[in-house]
């Protein structure tokens, strides 16, 4: 008898997951599985929504299902509308919700009329219907989410404030140089960046938004405020179905969770103390389970070696890339290339005879071969450190 999985999640790891397995999917987004790297795009009115969608697995796909439970003693999923399926592998892909910042003015998972989070493709659809040319926008993170939002609501007319809480633009990712050239990139755009600005509230009027207040006092008008506060992993259902939960679902190098019955990849899974939170490492969670539960020997899954890249278009189209370490320690090398006229940065930096860490903005014609010298983790060959930023050689 075939084994019965059944993968709770329709996103980016349940989806590929379904595309190597026959499974039973269940999705409680009401739209078919879709690319959530391309929803900027879709804000900004480059794609329709149909345009992002992934190619549907061959097993059955049941949108808008959101499990409530799991019984885990008789190996069944309850389903909010009273259904329930039966499991033999049961695989969490539950990914990552928005996480919503404690403001005043902003109390439980309901939001004020004119607020938005910008995760799914529901949310992206709501923004774009209230934003028109001139709208008064706020955008409060200046994350990925944040800088991608940005851009997007520029792209369609909105006056634009992005308020950053660190010191400078997507500091997760980028140094403080390649994030004062990004902060330039957005001024371009019309993005007004506020940095080291804190915001302790939100302003209403007649039920809606209308301002957004800052820690100093200061206020800023508001007709649309957008919370990319970064996500954090979805877990209240393993929580509750009593399986280990630390920042995200634990799991061992078969994806099993504390049950052996139960499995977590993508957003929502911890490995080895690390949640990853990136389409490249949920992918290949999804390949190295499917291998696991065809019975492959020796399928592990050791960790990823992530690198995050963006590729945003318009009249002004950004690109960057980042990976591993981009902030150096004592004694390690590192060689800079700066285009000041194209608006383009390269930086390495190597620890001993190994590349440990890069950022690139703007050109990202290198990105191949400083992804596989990083990922390899092999000694670099003795030549100047300049051939791992040029695409010639270093002449």
């Amino acid at each position: 008898m075939r084994t019965r999985i059944v993968v709770v999640g329709g996103g980016t790891a349940g989806l590929r997951l379904a595309q190597r397995l026959p499974v039973t999917l269940l999705g409680e987004e009401a739209h078919a599985p879709y690319n959530r790297v391309l929803l900027a795009d879709v804000l900004a009115g480059r794609y329709a929504p149909e345009v992002i969608a992934l190619p549907a697995p061959g097993g059955p796909v049941r949108r808008g299902t959101r499990v409530v439970r799991i019984d885990r003693a008789a190996r069944r999923v309850e389903c909010a509308d009273g259904s329930s399926t039966g499991y033999d592998r049961l695989v969490l892909a539950t990914g990552a919700g928005p996480v919503l910042p404690p403001l005043r003015g902003l109390r439980g998972p309901e939001l004020p009329a004119g607020v938005h989070a910008f995760r799914t493709l529901d949310d992206c659809l709501a923004l774009r219907a209230a934003v028109r040319p001139g709208t008064r926008a706020v955008v409060v993170g200046g994350g990925l989410l944040g800088v991608s939002a940005a851009r997007a609501l520029a792209a369609l007319g909105a006056e634009v404030v992005l308020a950053q809480q660190g010191e400078g633009l997507m500091e997760r990712q980028l140094d403080p140089a390649a994030s004062a050239l990004l902060r330039e990139h957005l001024d371009g755009l019309g993005v007004e960046t506020h940095t080291e600005c804190r915001v302790s509230g939100l302003r209403r009027r007649d039920g809606a938004v209308s301002a957004v207040e800052l820690a100093d006092g200061f206020v800023l008008e508001a007709r649309v405020v957008v919370l990319a506060c970064g996500v954090r992993p979805r877990v209240a259902l393993a929580r509750a179905a009593g399986l280990d939960v630390r920042t995200g679902i634990v799991v061992d190098d078969e994806l099993r969770t504390s049950d052996p019955y139960v499995h977590a990849i993508g957003d929502c899974a911890e490995h080895a103390g690390r949640v990853y939170g990136l389409a490249g490492p949920a992918l290949e969670q999804a390949d190295v389970l499917a291998d696991v539960l065809s019975g492959t020997a020796g399928a592990r899954y050791t960790g990823t070696r992530a690198l995050t890249r963006l590729t945003l278009g318009g009249a002004r189209p950004l690109d960057l890339a980042a990976f591993g370490e981009a902030v150096p320690r004592p004694g390690d090398d590192v060689v800079r290339l700066t285009d000041a006229t194209r608006g383009a940065y390269r930086k390495v930096v190597v620890r001993g005879d190994r590349l440990v860490g890069g950022v690139l903005l703007g050109d990202l014609a290198a990105v191949g071969a400083l992804a596989r010298a990083w990922e390899g983790d092999e000694a670099l060959p003795e030549a100047p450190l300049l051939h791992l930023l040029t695409h010639d050689g270093g002449t």
